[in-house]
């Protein structure tokens, strides 16, 4: 792996909150959830090995609740102890190599109730994210989501959660990837062609008990 590649966020330090403006939900002034403005931040990547043909950009979350009985319900705290889980919010492949970032708002710029399409976008391929199957059976969201969704983690977790914005560089132009594939699909796509990757990680809570 090339020790050089870097992925730049500016809108927060590695390991900093994220600010609220980047989120799907923030907490509400008279109920635990508001909706967000859900803009993609601004993204940039730098340095890409010699043999890149193509790069892909994965947002994941790895602290999801592994069951949901607790999840939102109020008078209860989803427990720290429970297992966790992987939530995509973003899935982009076959970006070209001559696209170095991502505009602010580019990918998303508010909520789209129902999901934003799939397919081709300037910038690459977007798969679909978690948001797809978090409001299967809700009348008025359910739906496909493809491009960025931000985070909106349970507003009564007991931790706090951590947002991964990865990129790889990859040695094939295209991975393949068509219709509604997932991020655990698309990482399965990129195995035997990555040449680097580079991560900008970032926090965020929607419980204000938590630090």
């Amino acid at each position: 792996m090339a020790n050089n590649f870097s992925l730049h966020i500016d809108a927060w330090a590695h390991g900093a909150a994220i600010p609220a403006r980047f989120a799907f939900g923030r907490p509400g002034e008279e109920s635990p959830f508001a909706p967000s403005d859900n803009l993609n931040p601004t993204i940039r990547w730098s340095n890409a090995p010699q043999g890149t043909r193509s790069f892909a950009l994965i947002c994941h979350d790895p602290d999801v609740p592994s069951a949901a009985d607790d999840v939102n319900q109020v008078g209860k705290l989803v427990p720290a102890d429970l297992p966790r889980v992987d939530f995509f919010h973003w899935v982009l492949v076959d970006i070209p190599a001559t696209t170095a970032g991502i505009d602010e708002g580019a990918a998303s710029s508010g909520i789209t109730a129902r999901g934003k399409a799939l397919g081709a976008t300037e910038f690459g391929i977007t798969g679909k994210n978690d948001y797809s199957a978090w409001f299967d059976g809700d009348t008025e969201m359910q739906g496909i989501y493809g491009g960025y969704d931000g985070p909106c983690p349970p507003w009564n977790d007991s931790i706090l959660h951590h947002y991964y914005f990865t990129v790889y560089a990859l040695d094939t132009e295209s991975l393949g990837c068509q219709g509604a594939f997932s991020g655990q699909q698309a990482l399965q796509a990129m195995q035997g062609h990555i040449l680097a990757k580079a991560a900008h990680m970032g926090t965020y809570t929607m419980n204000p008990r938590v630090v």
